[in-house]
């Protein structure tokens, strides 16, 4: 997964800013994974909010795949201090199709993080789901939009305050390709209510709807259904002989 460069400078606001959307996101993942005993890999963890989430829905191991230093330290501080993570989970460096995952898989997340990935590699996930998910097994994933290449005008996706600093998160996209698009970054930092830093990122994003995601999946014998609240766009996958 091609994100270890992508959030060199923006990990330091990532896990606060995205913490609000892990309140929203954390139940319906619970609920999806429940009775999985098997290991769970977390794809692109971040700084562990899902895995946290994880780790109270099953009871078995989980492997979290982090490629991206900064965000990997906040997720291994958060391993170290909790103690019902610090002997489940397995932190590894790599991106998940270099990464020594166990042979059998109980089930797989990628939240947030399948546009990181370009077709080619969709593909290689998806014969990996077919090979190793166990019987019963799933993986859970959510479509963010824009599911085509259009353009999102700047949102400002983000505003916290911690201590007598205000940090604001800005996102635009722009059509890069036919099946995908720029994201452009904006973080702002206030002091005392006087701007006093700007740091600006991009990277591309790779879109993907319902319709291909359902045909690319038939391909490997793996179908997709909806779960948690429509807004989330997520996805339960399972095996055809599940």
């Amino acid at each position: 997964m091609r994100v270890a460069d992508e959030y060199e400078r923006s990990a330091e606001f990532i896990d606060v800013m995205i913490a609000p959307h892990w309140a929203v996101l954390g139940p319906p993942l619970e609920e999806a994974l429940c009775g999985v005993t098997d290991p769970v890999v977390d794809v692109g963890a971040g700084g562990g909010h899902g895995t946290r989430m994880i780790a109270k829905a099953c009871d078995g191991e989980i492997v979290a795949v982090e490629p991206s230093p900064g965000l990997r330290s906040v997720l291994m501080a958060r391993v170290n201090e909790a103690a019902e993570l610090r002997d489940r989970v397995t932190v590894l460096p790599e991106g998940l199709l270099d990464a020594g995952l166990p042979h059998r898989l109980g089930a797989v997340v990628a939240m947030n993080v399948l546009g990181h990935f370009p077709p080619a590699d969709r593909q290689r996930i998806w014969a990996l789901l077919a090979e190793r998910l166990v019987p019963g097994g799933r993986a859970v994933l959510n479509l963010q939009p824009p599911t085509e290449p259009a353009a999102v005008p700047q949102t400002r996706s983000a505003d916290l305050r911690l201590g007598r600093r205000r940090y604001e998160g800005w996102a635009r996209a722009e059509p890069a390709g036919p099946d995908r698009v720029t994201w452009h970054m904006t973080y702002r930092t206030h002091h005392d209510d006087q701007l006093v830093g700007e740091v600006t990122a991009a990277y591309d994003w790779w879109v993907l709807d319902e319709r291909q995601l359902t045909a690319e999946l038939a391909r490997y014998d793996l179908k997709p259904v909806r779960t948690g609240p429509a807004e989330l766009g997520m996805y339960l996958i399972s095996r055809g002989d599940a």
